[in-house]
C-alpha cells in the first residue's frame, strides 16, 4: 500500500470510529488505540502536506449534529485540542510557544471525559445550551440540561450576557450503578462513562435524562458583555463566584513544574469523582493566546496530555458462566488478584463465546488486563507465550449452570441462551425488571428487598407478589412493620398500572416499554393479544417479524400461561387505559420533527404523538407518514419531499391534535 492508499484508509477507519463515538455514543475503540491512529494520520499528513484535503479527519472536529435536535451554531467555536503522549511531547510544545510568547505561565486542569457543552445566559438566565456538534454548530439540548442538578438555573449579578463551556458527565458512582441496573434489565450496558452521559443528553425525554443523575463543570468563559479578564484563572474564579461548579486548576510558569502536576493528577485520578482521560495545559495569558492563535481544528496556546491505560499481567484461573434475566450465559474471567488504577480486581466479564474465540482466551492463560474507561476491568490479550502446555480452547457449556436446561445460541446474534422458562437464576432478574420504574413500578422492591424474598422461598415468580404473607416479610432482616406495610400498599397499587407495563413487565425478549404501548395501543388487553396470529402482530405498529416471534412463543409457552391466569387472578390489570386505547388518531403513522418549532419543544411535540398512538422518529423514510417542519428545515425537508413524504407545519399539526 502506497502512502496515498495508506492515508486514505486511516481516514476511512477514523470517520467510522467518529461516527460510532460522536454521533452513536458507542465506541468501536478504545480512546488509547484511536489516539494512535489519528497520531498516525498527522504524521503521514505532515510529511506529506500536498495529500491533506479540507475533509481529513485532522482538519475538523469528529462530531456531526443529530437530525433529533434543532441545530445551534455556536458563536464562538467549541475547539477541540492537540494530543500529546509523553513529556518530550509537552516540551516540543513549550518550545513552540515560547518562539513567540515570553515567559509564559500555563494551567492545569484535569481533562474531564464527558460531553462538551455551550451554555448561554440572559441576564443571569440560563436560556440555552447545546452540545459541540462539529465545533461550530451544536445541537439544542436546552430541556435535558436542566435536569442536570448542580446546573446554575439563575445567576446573581450576573452580566447581560454570557456563554460558558463545560463538560456534562456522569458520576463514576452513577455509572456503575446504572450500568449494574441495566445488568438486571437484560440490558446492554454502557461502555464507559462518557458515552453514558452522551446517550443520556441526547434522550428525547428529559426524564430519562434526568434519571441518569449527570453533573456539570465549567471550564472556560466563550463570549461575556461588560467584562474583560487579563488571564484565565481570572475568569475561572470569576464564573466560580457566579455559581458555577468550576474545575480545579493550578498555574505555573515552567512547564517542567506541569509535568509534576500531570503526573500528580494522573496518580489520584481514581479517587476522583469523574472520569478524567488526561490534563489540559493552557496558556494563562489571554493576550497571549491572541498572538499564537488557533487551526482550523485546535488552538496553537493549549494541549492535551494523554494518559496511557495502565495494563498489567495475570493467569486465569477459572471461567465461571453466570445466567441473567433473560436467560442469557455471560462467561467472567476469575483472575490473581492485580492492583489496577488505584483498586485490586480478580475478576472480567468475557462477554460471549465470540469474544472467547477472537481473543482466544483459555483457562490458565496470562493475560493482560486494563480498566475500560478507566472503570470496567477487561482482558486486553493473551500472552501466548506464557501458555501452558496442556490448554485447551474454552466453550460454553451446553446445558445452563443453574438449572441443566438445554441451551442454544440466538439465530440472529451471538448470545447463548437458557431454554427453560422456570430457571432459578432467572428468577431474581425477573422479578426486578417486574418491579422496576418503567414496569410496575413497585416503589421499594428493588434488587436487595428482591434477594431477601427469593433467598426466604416467599417467592417463586411474579405472581407469588400478590400473595404475599405480611408476617413472613415483617419477620426478614431490615424490614419490620412500617418499611412492610409501604411495601405491601406498593405491590397492591401496581395492579392498576397499565396493560403496556404489565407487557413490559413480563420481560419478553425484544419487547421494550415502547414496544408495549404500541401491543397495549393495538390490541386493547392480554387475552386479545395473546390470542393474535403472527400476521396480526406483524402489522401492529413497530412490531417486526422477529419479535412477533417471540411474542407468539412466549403466549403457547404453558408456564406463560400460568402466569397470566395467576396474575388475573390477583387483581392484576389486563387491559389497556381508556384514553391510550380510545383516541389512536396517529395509530400506525410515523412522524419526523425537523426544524425549530415555536409552540412546542421536540420533547413535547413527540409527547403528544405517543400519545395519541403514533411514533416519533428521527429520520425520513419511505415509511414516513409526516414530517413536521419548524424555521430553518434542513436536508430532512430535502428526503421529505424528494420521497413525496406529506409536510406539515405547526398550525397543521395543531389542527390535527386538537
Amino acid at each position: 500500500m502506497d502512502t496515498k492508499e495508506n492515508i486514505q484508509a486511516l481516514r476511512a477507519e477514523i470517520k467510522a470510529h467518529n461516527h460510532s463515538y460522536y454521533n452513536l455514543d458507542a465506541p468501536t475503540i478504545s480512546d488509547h488505540d484511536y489516539d494512535l491512529l489519528m497520531r498516525e494520520l498527522k504524521d503521514l499528513e505532515a510529511a506529506h502536506p500536498e495529500l491533506v484535503t479540507p475533509d481529513s479527519p485532522t482538519q475538523h472536529v469528529g462530531g456531526a449534529v443529530s437530525s433529533s435536535f434543532a441545530p445551534v451554531t455556536h458563536e464562538v467555536p467549541l475547539e477541540s485540542l492537540n494530543d500529546a503522549f509523553s513529556p518530550d511531547e509537552l516540551e516540543e510544545f513549550h518550545i513552540r510557544v515560547e518562539k513567540v510568547v515570553s515567559d509564559p505561565s500555563y494551567v492545569v486542569e484535569p481533562k474531564v471525559d464527558g460531553l462538551s457543552v455551550a451554555l448561554t445566559y440572559e441576564n443571569g438566565i440560563f436560556t440555552q445550551g447545546a452540545t459541540r456538534g462539529n465545533g461550530t454548530v451544536g445541537e439544542d439540548v436546552t430541556e435535558n440540561l436542566k435536569t442536570i442538578a448542580n446546573l446554575p438555573q439563575t445567576l446573581k449579578q450576573a452580566p447581560a450576557h454570557l456563554v460558558v463551556r463545560g463538560e456534562v458527565y456522569m458520576p463514576k458512582q452513577v455509572f456503575l450503578e446504572l450500568n449494574e441496573a441495566r445488568d438486571l434489565n437484560g440490558e446492554a450496558p454502557f461502555a464507559n462513562p462518557r458515552n453514558a452521559a452522551a446517550g443520556s443528553m441526547r434522550q428525547l425525554d428529559p426524564t430519562i435524562t434526568a434519571s441518569r443523575r449527570l453533573s456539570l463543570i465549567v471550564f472556560n468563559v466563550q463570549t461575556v458583555t461588560g467584562r474583560t479578564f487579563t488571564q484565565h484563572s481570572e475568569s475561572l474564579e470569576f464564573l466560580h463566584d457566579l455559581g458555577f461548579p468550576t474545575v480545579y486548576y493550578d498555574v505555573f510558569s515552567t512547564i517542567q513544574d506541569c509535568w509534576t502536576r500531570i503526573e500528580s493528577l494522573g496518580e489520584k485520578r481514581e479517587t476522583l469523582k469523574y472520569e478524567i482521560d488526561g490534563a489540559v495545559i493552557k496558556l494563562d495569558r489571554l493576550a497571549d493566546r491572541e498572538e499564537l492563535g488557533s487551526t482550523s481544528k485546535a488552538p496553537r496556546w493549549a494541549v492535551a496530555y494523554k494518559y496511557p491505560p495502565e495494563q498489567k499481567s495475570t493467569v486465569i484461573r477459572e471461567i465461571v458462566v453466570q445466567v441473567g434475566r433473560t436467560g442469557v450465559l455471560t462467561p467472567k474471567a476469575v483472575f490473581e488478584p492485580v492492583h489496577l488504577m488505584g483498586t485490586t480486581v480478580t475478576n472480567a466479564s468475557l462477554h460471549n463465546q465470540d469474544y472467547i474465540d477472537e481473543k482466544d482466551i483459555r483457562i490458565g492463560d496470562t493475560v493482560l488486563v486494563q480498566k475500560a474507561g478507566e472503570i470496567i476491568p477487561e482482558v486486553v490479550s493473551v500472552l501466548k507465550d506464557k501458555r501452558p502446555a496442556d490448554s485447551v480452547p474454552y466453550h460454553l457449556p451446553d446445558v445452563c449452570p443453574a438449572c441443566g436446561a438445554p441451551v442454544h445460541r440466538d439465530a440472529e446474534g451471538v448470545a447463548v441462551r437458557c431454554t427453560s422458562a422456570t430457571c432459578p437464576a432467572q428468577l431474581l432478574r425477573n422479578i426486578t425488571h417486574f418491579a422496576s420504574r418503567n414496569a410496575m413500578d413497585i416503589e421499594g422492591l428493588g434488587p436487595s428487598i428482591v434477594e431477601l424474598l427469593v433467598d426466604a422461598g416467599l417467592v417463586h415468580s411474579v405472581a407469588d407478589l400478590y400473595s404475599l404473607n405480611p408476617e413472613a416479610i415483617e419477620a426478614l432482616p431490615l424490614m419490620g412493620q412500617k418499611r412492610t406495610e409501604n411495601l405491601l400498599r406498593a405491590i397492591e397499587a401496581s395492579k392498576s398500572q397499565d396493560l403496556s407495563r404489565l407487557i413490559f413487565a413480563l420481560g419478553i425478549r425484544q419487547v421494550g416499554a415502547s414496544t408495549g404501548k404500541s401491543l397495549a395501543a393495538q390490541f386493547g388487553s392480554m387475552e386479545a393479544l395473546a390470542e393474535a396470529s403472527l400476521d396480526e402482530l406483524v402489522t401492529a405498529h413497530d412490531i417486526g417479524a422477529i419479535t412477533a416471534t417471540f411474542l407468539i412463543e412466549w403466549f403457547a409457552d404453558p408456564n406463560s400461561q400460568a402466569l397470566l391466569a395467576r396474575l388475573k387472578d390477583a387483581g392484576v390489570n389486563m387491559k389497556a387505559e381508556a384514553q391510550a386505547f380510545g383516541d389512536l388518531r396517529f395509530a400506525g403513522q410515523t412522524f419526523v420533527l425537523t426544524g425549530t418549532l415555536t409552540q412546542y419543544t421536540r420533547q413535547e411535540a413527540g409527547a403528544i404523538i405517543e400519545r395519541l398512538g403514533g411514533k416519533a422518529a428521527s429520520s425520513v423514510s419511505k415509511n414516513t407518514s409526516y414530517v413536521l417542519a419548524g424555521e430553518n428545515a434542513g436536508s430532512k425537508l430535502d428526503k421529505a419531499q424528494s420521497l413525496g413524504v406529506t409536510i406539515i407545519d405547526e398550525a397543521e399539526f395543531e389542527q390535527m391534535t386538537s
